[in-house]
């Protein structure tokens, strides 16, 4: 039986609600516009890792329906914004990822995004650290590359190693049997055995080429080009995600569409593509960083939570 009353104390509310008052004033010291972009969009997001809900449109009064996809990030809308010629943007909303239940996993979540232009991915990282700082009152992360992680912790070098090796490695640190691809066993070793050794703030940086995503290719971050995508860590744990975003609308329709074969090879239903986003990119995308951070695992963090239903009102199974 579902229980009435919030799965947060009233205090952490609270402690909630300062926080986001503390974001919303670093933005406005900033001149940075805040926006509000759909929750609901005729595409849906091209990761093959992530999994949208879906619900169907029916006119008042008849006519045919149409499927509508809640979002998983406000990405897309806020890129359409970049090109039309907003400046730099930010937003917090709700965005909802189906199948994503646990300790620091919520379907509907709130989500921090804002987009820089002018900015490369090491100057955002610059402005994603100092609002961290502020309101966790912590150090500054350090910052370290994705290839050197893997040397140090499991002395492995990414760069040479076989994807047999890999194979081997994630068999015997994580115990994983089955079939992936290159990218899924670093990604599985990643998360299983350096992930948690992250405690003190950290900023990942340089990922593999192939793990680019919605990122440019550059050529100086690393010995190899490596995707100019970063991602921060605190206390074991991903709070963030960033970019210096892809500008191409040929190279962002060639992605999606190689999304879209990863997920028909992994069996996953093929979802509509975003195409009022490529041809904001044909109109013209100034060259931009942007990042989406987690707002629940912030307020976790800066209150000393252990599981996310202690920082939102209601959690999943009291919704």
């Amino acid at each position: 039986m579902q229980q009435w009353q919030p799965s947060a104390s009233i205090e952490a509310l609270r402690g909630r609600a300062r926080v986001v008052d503390r974001i919303r004033q670093f933005f406005a010291a900033k001149g940075v516009l805040e926006v509000d972009t759909p929750v609901l969009s005729v595409a849906a997001v091209s990761d093959p890792q992530l999994f949208p809900f879906s619900t169907a449109f029916v006119p008042d009064g008849g006519g045919p329906s149409s499927w509508r996809y809640l979002h998983t990030s406000p990405e897309y809308p806020m890129k359409r914004l970049l090109a039309a010629g907003s400046g730099a943007i930010w937003q917090l909303c709700k965005v909802f990822r189906n199948g994503e239940s646990g300790g620091r996993h919520n379907p509907e979540f709130s989500m921090l995004e804002w987009y820089r232009p002018g900015f490369d991915h090491h100057r955002l990282m610059d402005e994603v650290d100092e609002l961290v700082c502020d309101i966790l009152g912590c150090a500054p992360a350090r910052r370290v590359g994705y290839a050197a992680l893997f040397a140090k912790i499991l002395e492995l070098d990414i760069y040479c190693c076989s994807d047999e090796q890999l194979a081997r490695e994630g068999l015997e640190r994580c115990g994983f049997v089955g079939e992936l691809d290159r990218d899924g066993w670093l990604e599985l070793l990643f998360s299983h055995c350096i992930e948690p050794t992250l405690i003190e703030p950290t900023l990942v940086y340089a990922f593999p080429a192939s793990q680019a995503a919605l990122a440019k290719i550059v050529e100086d971050d690393d010995v190899l080009p490596s995707a100019a995508r970063f991602e921060l860590f605190v206390k074991g744990m991903e709070l963030a995600n960033g970019y210096l975003e892809l500008t191409d609308p040929e190279e962002q329709r060639r992605r999606f569409g190689a999304d879209k074969q990863r997920r028909q090879d992994l069996g996953r239903a093929v979802l509509p593509m975003d195409d009022l986003l490529v041809q904001a990119l044909h109109a013209g995308m100034p060259s931009s960083a942007g990042v989406a951070l987690g707002v629940d695992r912030l307020v976790m963090l800066a209150l000393g939570a252990e599981r996310i239903d202690q920082v939102i009102a209601f959690g999943f199974d009291r919704a």
